[in-house]
C-alpha cells in the first residue's frame, strides 16, 4: 500500500530525540505527517515497551547486546506505529458523522479551501438522504494518513565495536538507523539532515523499497534537508547516479528554528527558496537524466514514470499569513511548523515542568547556545531541568554528566577511545589541561567557560518523554528542551484543533501583533551572530574567518535587497513596519566592522 499525499499543507518536523517519537500515533489519523528522530534506538525500545503494553499488543525485548540490536529494535518499532496507525485510520473510516467524532474532526481540521473540506461541507448541507450517504461514502474512502516518516541526523554516525575492533561500515549508528528504517513496513519518507555522508548515501542502494517498483512507485522516499539550491544539486546529484531518487527538498532556516542551527555563510531563506523556485524544474530534469541511466545500468526496473520532486520550508512560521505566503509566492509543497507544537501535549512530549516553564519563557531564556557535544550552536531554555543540572555539577565541581549513551563520543583529543565533550571524564581532563598550558590567564578562563557549557544532550532530550509518560529508568531524568526563538509568541496550551486552526487562519493564538516578520527574525538572529563571533574572535575563541565573514556581510546585504523588492508581495497591511525593520537592519550590517583578511 503506497503512501497517498497527507491533505495538509503542514507537517511536523523530527524534534530533538523524544518530542516527536509517537507523534504519529497521535496525528496521522488525521492526514498529518510527522517524523520520528532515529537517533536514540534505546529510548525507542522503551517506547516500543510501552505503547505495546498500552495496546496489549504483544512485546519481545530486543536486549543490549544481541546482533544487530539497534536496527532491529527501530525495524520492531515502527513496524508496531504502522499497525496501530493503520487501526486507528481504519476507526475513523468507519465512525459515524456526529458532532466531535473522530471522522468529523478529520475533515473538519482541513484548511477551508481543500477540496475535501469542501465536499465535506456539501455534505452536511445536503438534504437528500440518498446524496447524502453517496457524499460520506466518498469522503471514507478519500482518507489517508499521514506520514510516518523518520529522520537521521547523518553527521551522528559513530562506528561500532567488538573487542577492540570496528565492526564494518553497515553497523556504525546512521547506517544501523536506515537499515532499521528499511526493512520496517513503513511506506513514508526519510529525511536525512545535517549535512553529506557519502557512505551513507552509498548504503542506500542496498535496500530495494528506495528503487521504483513496475508501477514506478517508490515505497520509501528520500527527503534531504539542505542549506541551499547548490547544495541539492551536489547530494542530488550523487544520489541519482546511484539510482536513487530524492523525492523532497527541504530547506530550514539556518538560525530562525529549533534544535541545532546549522549556520551558513549569511544567505536568507526568502532569497534561497526563490532559487528553488525559479530552479526546480531545471533541477528535475538535470537528476532525472542521471536517474534513469542509473537505473539501466543497475538493470532496475525504469518504468515510463517522471518522478516528482517537492520543494518544502521550515523555521520560524508563526502564522497562517507567512504560512500561505510561503506555499503561495514560493509554490512550495507543504511548510513545516515545529516549535510552536511543542505547546500541544496531544502532538509532542513535553513533561509538565518543562511546559511550565516553556509557556512563560521570553526572548533572554530562549537563547543560541555551545550546548551541543557536536560543536554546532543549539538553542537552549536557559532554566530547563537539564540546564539546571548542568549548573549543579559545576556548582558541586563536578562538571560534565555521565555518559549514558554515548551517541556523541566522537572525540579522541586526550583519551585513546572516542569520548564526548560533555562528559565527566572529558571535562575533567580538558579543565586539567587548560590549568596547566601557558595560555593567557583570560583566554584560559574563557576556554573553560565555553568547555562548561556543553550539557547531555543524547540523553536528556528523551527525558521529556520519559517524564510524560512515567517510565522509570536507571539513569537521571534532567530534561532538556531545545524550541526555537518563536516559542516566546506562544504563551498557552492549545489543543490540536486549535494549532491547526491557527495554521489555516481560522483564530489566532499569537500573544503580541507586534511579533516581526519571520523574514525580520531571521536576518536579526544572522547580525547577532555575526556580532557574537566578532567578539569571540578578539577574545581568542573560535569564529570563522574575517575573509568569511566578509563574504556573510555581503550575502547579508543581498539578502536585504532582495526582501526590499518582496516588500510589496509579502506583506500589503504591514509593509510599513517590514520595510523599517529591513532598513534599520540594513544599517547594522552596514556598520558591522571587520578587520581586513590577510593577503
Amino acid at each position: 500500500m503506497y503512501q497517498v499525499d497527507a491533505p495538509h499543507s503542514f507537517y511536523i518536523p523530527v524534534m530533538g530525540t523524544g518530542f516527536t517519537i509517537d507523534s504519529p500515533l497521535f496525528v496521522a489519523k488525521y492526514g498529518i505527517s510527522s517524523a520520528i528522530s532515529l537517533v536514540d534506538d534505546v529510548l525507542i525500545e522503551q517506547m516500543r515497551k510501552y505503547w505495546c503494553e498500552q495496546f496489549m499488543e504483544p512485546y519481545e525485548p530486543i536486549a543490549a547486546g544481541e546482533e544487530d540490536v539497534r536496527a532491529r529494535r527501530i525495524t520492531a518499532y515502527l513496524n508496531l506505529l504502522n499497525k496501530l496507525v493503520n487501526k486507528r485510520v481504519a476507526a475513523i473510516k468507519v465512525a459515524a458523522f456526529e458532532p466531535d467524532s473522530e471522522i468529523t474532526c478529520y475533515f473538519e481540521m482541513l484548511s477551508d479551501d481543500h477540496q475535501l473540506k469542501l465536499m465535506y461541507e456539501k455534505m452536511l448541507k445536503e438534504n437528500d438522504i440518498a446524496e447524502r450517504m453517496r457524499l460520506q461514502d466518498q469522503l471514507r474512502q478519500s482518507i489517508v494518513a499521514g506520514g510516518i516518516d523518520v529522520n537521521i541526523m547523518t553527521k551522528l554516525d559513530r562506528f561500532d565495536y567488538a573487542g577492540g575492533e570496528p565492526l564494518p561500515y553497515e553497523f556504525s549508528d546512521a547506517a544501523s538507523a536506515l537499515r532499521g528504517y528499511a526493512k520496517s513496513d513503513l511506506s513514508s519518507t526519510i529525511v536525512l539532515s545535517a549535512g553529506f555522508n557519502p557512505h551513507l548515501y552509498g548504503y542506500l542502494s542496498e535496500f530495494p523499497d528506495f528503487f521504483p517498483d513496475e508501477n514506478g512507485h517508490i515505497k520509501k522516499k528520500i527527503c534531504l534537508k539542505v542549506s541551499d539550491y547548490r547544495s541539492a544539486v551536489v547530494q542530488g546529484k550523487y544520489l541519482a547516479k546511484r539510482g536513487i531518487w530524492v523525492s523532497e527538498y527541504s530547506i530550514e532556516s539556518p538560525l530562525n528554528c529549533g534544535g541545532h542551527a546549522f549556520v551558513n555563510d549569511g544567505q536568507l531563506l526568502g532569497a534561497i527558496l526563490e532559487e528553488f523556485k525559479q530552479r526546480k524544474e531545471e533541477l528535475r530534469e538535470t537528476l532525472h537524466g542521471y536517474y534513469e541511466k542509473a537505473l539501466l545500468r543497475l538493470e532496475k526496473f525504469c518504468a515510463n514514470v517522471q518522478q516528482k520532486i517537492k520543494i518544502t520550508a521550515q523555521g520560524g512560521i508563526g502564522t497562517s499569513a507567512e504560512h500561505e505566503f510561503l506555499l503561495k509566492h514560493y509554490e512550495l509543497d507543504a511548510a513545516g511548523w515545529g516549535t510552536p507544537f511543542l505547546l500541544v501535549p496531544e502532538a509532542t512530549n513535553v513533561d509538565e515542568v518543562t511546559l511550565q516553564k516553556l509557556m512563560v519563557a521570553h526572548n533572554d531564556e530562549v537563547f543560541l547556545s555551545s550546548s551541543s557535544p557536536l560543536g554546532v550552536p543549539f538553542w537552549n531554555l536557559k532554566n530547563s531541568p537539564s540546564e539546571e543540572a548542568r549548573l549543579k555539577r559545576i556548582e558541586k565541581q563536578r562538571p560534565g554528566s555521565s555518559c549514558f549513551k554515548g551517541f556523541l563520543r566522537f572525540n579522541r583529543d586526550l583519551t585513546v577511545h572516542p569520548v564526548c565533550t560533555a562528559s565527566r571524564e572529558y571535562q575533567t581532563l580538558k579543565l586539567q589541561e587548560l590549568e596547566s598550558s601557558n595560555l593567557p590567564p583570560e583566554k584560559v578562563t574563557a576556554l573553560k567557560d565555553a568547555l562548561l557549557l556543553k550539557a547531555c544532550i543524547c540523553h536528556d532530550l528523551g527525558g521529556g518523554v520519559l517524564a510524560k509518560r512515567f517510565i522509570k529508568t536507571k539513569a537521571e531524568n534532567t530534561p532538556a528542551i531545545c524550541p526555537g526563538p518563536n516559542i516566546v509568541n506562544f504563551k498557552k496550551i492549545v489543543t490540536l484543533k486549535e494549532m491547526i486552526n491557527h495554521i489555516y487562519g481560522r483564530c489566532s493564538l499569537l500573544i503580541d501583533n507586534g511579533r516581526p516578520h519571520m523574514f525580520i527574525k531571521e536576518l536579526q538572529l544572522q547580525v547577532d551572530y555575526v556580532l557574537g563571533e566578532i567578539k569571540n574572535a578578539s577574545a581568542g575563541l573560535p569564529a570563522r574567518s574575517q575573509q568569511k565573514l566578509a563574504e556573510v556581510k555581503d550575502n547579508l546585504s543581498s539578502g536585504i535587497e532582495y526582501y526590499r523588492g518582496l516588500a510589496s508581495n509579502l506583506l500589503k497591511d504591514q509593509q510599513e513596519n517590514f520595510l523599517q525593520s529591513l532598513a534599520e537592519l540594513d544599517r547594522e550590517v552596514k556598520n558591522i566592522h571587520l578587520v581586513e583578511a590577510p593577503v
